[in-house]
């Protein structure tokens, strides 16, 4: 199998990076240093390379490196089973980010045909007990590992859903101005629905295929709404006064949740531990780069924030031993540097550190 993976990685401008270079092989890479030195930026600079905005979900102008403000630039030489890239990822002066491959402009889209990019980050240990909409967003994530075009059929679906709205909040009666609206609604609704339920059947096919240390989580798309077009279309239309009487549209995809439960012990994902809650998250984010792996050719990259700091030692050993098993290019973040003892020569060690601005990220003397 092809391998995907960056063997170089630059950063201009970029949060806290006035500029670092970043030179690798395709192994794991464990990234240490003091807390500020800029660890997660290169985390987040790395997410920068799949469609989306990001791990953080920042905006262009939230990335800029102050007080400078001049821009950012992003440069990596991808690696993967479609030949080798050169991507640039560009705002200038806060603007929306530019994609160049090979030099030549193009659409975010792009990229999520050229690499994977998955990322298990801190503020996502809270998924199974806050609200559905960060539920969904990781359920999107996973569908548009999948399936790129998953995002350009969401945008599609929230733009006309946004004008529907408009109307009814205006109270808007007559049905002449919702027809065209709400079939394309309908259209790209079911498209989303179905989008998730292959991303849910794949996750299901590879935890059920892989033995592994972590527990495996029985996924359920919680979603009210008809999974064909006209019959969706139809709902839509005979919805029209309780969502005139609401403001909003009450059915479709951006209204399901997902329902996630701790298989071996029958308890809903919300119930369990925080230990537990974490290890079903590091399990579902295995089984989604074993599933692309055999999808799309290659194991995804995977960004681990801080994830070695809350498994034990057993667990962090079982983690590196799936990545190790899976060829992926991990890139890895902790304070110490001992946090990663386990992956050996396995994995290459990077320390971040800043001086007058300028950052230094390489192997530990």
């Amino acid at each position: 199998m092809a391998g995907l993976y960056l063997s170089n990685l630059t950063l201009s401008h970029f949060r806290s990076h006035k500029r670092a270079v970043i030179e690798v092989d395709a192994r794991p890479v464990a990234i240490h240093g003091d807390n500020g030195a800029g660890k997660t930026n290169i985390l987040e600079a790395i997410s920068l390379l799949s469609p989306g905005r990001g791990l953080r979900r920042a905006s262009a102008e939230d990335m800029i490196r102050r007080p400078e403000a001049l821009g950012w630039k992003i440069t990596a030489l991808l690696h993967g089973p479609l030949g080798v890239s050169e991507i640039e990822v560009i705002s200038e002066k806060g603007a929306a980010r530019q994609v160049r491959i090979d030099g030549k402009p193009t659409a975010q889209t792009a990229l999520g045909r050229i690499a994977r990019v998955l990322w298990l980050i801190p503020s996502m240990d809270r998924l199974w007990i806050e609200g559905a909409e960060g539920r969904r967003r990781f359920l999107d994530r996973m569908t548009l590992s999948f399936l790129p075009d998953h995002a350009e059929i969401s945008l599609g679906f929230e733009k006309s859903m946004r004008e529907r709205n408009r109307l009814l909040k205006d109270m808007v009666r007559e049905p002449s101005w919702y027809a065209a609206l709400e079939a394309r609604m309908a259209e790209t609704a079911v498209a989303i629905h179905h989008n998730r339920l292959h991303a849910l059947a794949a996750l299901e096919k590879a935890q059920e295929a892989a033995e592994t240390a972590f527990p495996t989580a029985t996924l359920t798309l919680e979603c009210e709404m008809p999974d064909d077009v006209e019959a969706m279309r139809a709902a839509l239309a005979g919805n029209r006064m309780r969502d005139l009487s609401a403001g909003r549209t009450l059915i479709g995809p951006h209204r399901a949740d997902l329902h996630g439960v701790f298989a071996a012990k029958s308890v809903p994902a919300r119930d369990c531990s925080t230990g537990e809650q974490k290890a079903l998250l590091v399990s579902l984010i295995l089984a989604n780069a074993r599933a692309l792996a055999a999808d799309f050719g290659a194991p995804p990259l995977l960004l681990l924030d801080e994830v070695a700091a809350h498994l034990d030692a057993g667990r962090r050993a079982a983690l590196y031993d799936e990545i190790i098993a899976l060829g992926a290019q991990a890139w890895m973040t902790g304070t110490e540097d001992g946090l990663f003892e386990a992956m050996g020569g396995r994995a290459q060690t990077l320390l971040v550190s800043e001086t007058d601005g300028i950052s230094a990220v390489s192997a530990p003397a």
